[in-house]
């Protein structure tokens, strides 16, 4: 379960993720306006991208401490990336019928999220 360090880089780092969501949220909504959750799409592929980078490069090749490790991987990823947003927007594309874009926004999700990911483990390990 950690130490009071472990939860303090947690908590730090998901305040400072949720925060960085929320104004990346509005800029990209304003940008790309509110029929298609673009900004849902490009938090979680930024997110998955900095997961997959940090992650291997911190186990691979630049050992860090636990806890800043915990800062930036549990913290502040888990504060930025938005899955339950994109399962609830996911839903309610579906509902409203707007089936095709549901599918889009699903499976671009997916692909993207796991090329991201993917591009941040091989880009840590060259």
């Amino acid at each position: 379960m950690g130490t009071v360090w472990t939860w303090a880089a947690v908590a730090t780092g998901g305040a400072l993720g949720s925060l960085l969501r929320f104004w990346m949220t509005g800029w990209i909504g304003a940008l790309t306006g509110p029929r298609f959750p673009w900004h849902t799409l490009v938090i979680n592929v930024l997110g998955s991208f900095v997961i997959g980078w940090f992650g291997t490069l911190t186990a691979e090749r630049l050992p860090i401490q636990a806890d800043a490790r915990v800062f930036v991987m549990v913290g502040i990823c888990g504060g930025f990336t938005t899955f339950s947003s994109f399962s609830l927007q996911s839903l309610d594309l579906l509902r409203t019928g707007e089936l095709a874009l549901g599918l889009l926004y699903i499976g671009g999700s997916v692909v993207l999220c796991l090329a991201a990911v993917t591009a941040g483990f091989l880009l840590a390990r060259l």
